[in-house]
């Protein structure tokens, strides 16, 4: 089974390269466009980060042992979403000031392709997200006010509420 998952992933990849795809952007399945002439296609998304995530994870990551502030935006202090605002800025990205807008832009990415530099939200209301860093860690900033931000476990959070790839 590891085999024929590897090869499939390695087609993909494949393909992707073949079809001039971006890294970690979607690839239109092909499909049969029927008599109604709607294309029917579906996005899938590899586990390969995008340049701009990339960008803002290592932005992030320079900030690692500054204390959590709720509210904070930086430079000395951050909140989870000021922290995905500042690092995705430095990368071009403009993103929205809360978790709960940052939960809207952006591609949806399932589980099974997060990547390295794709934001995870947590929690039903939206209400705390982090920057994957890959191995299974998440950046974050998480309180209370003054903890040090860093690294959280993954398997730590209880509910994941989305997954989104920028850039």
């Amino acid at each position: 089974m590891h085999n024929i998952r590897r090869r499939l992933v390695g087609a993909l990849c494949a393909a992707a390269v073949a079809l001039g795809v971006g890294f970690g952007a979607g690839i239109p399945a092909l499909a049969d466009t029927g008599s109604s002439g709607s294309s029917g296609s579906v996005e899938i998304y590899l586990p390969i980060p995008t340049p701009a995530g990339m960008q803002a994870l290592s932005a992030a990551m320079t900030q690692v042992g500054r204390p959590y502030k709720w509210g904070g935006t930086g430079p000395w202090s951050w909140d989870c979403s000021g922290l995905m605002q500042w690092a995705f800025s430095t990368a071009g990205i403009r993103l929205p000031r809360t978790s709960q807008e940052q939960a809207r832009v952006g591609h949806a990415i399932p589980l099974s392709a997060l990547a390295p530099g794709d934001i995870i939200i947590f929690y039903r209301d939206a209400s705390h997200v982090g920057i994957y860093a890959g191995f299974g860690q998440v950046f974050n900033a998480y309180g209370p006010n003054g903890a040090p931000i860093g690294f959280t476990p993954l398997n730590h959070w209880s509910y994941i509420k989305t997954i989104r790839r920028l850039g």
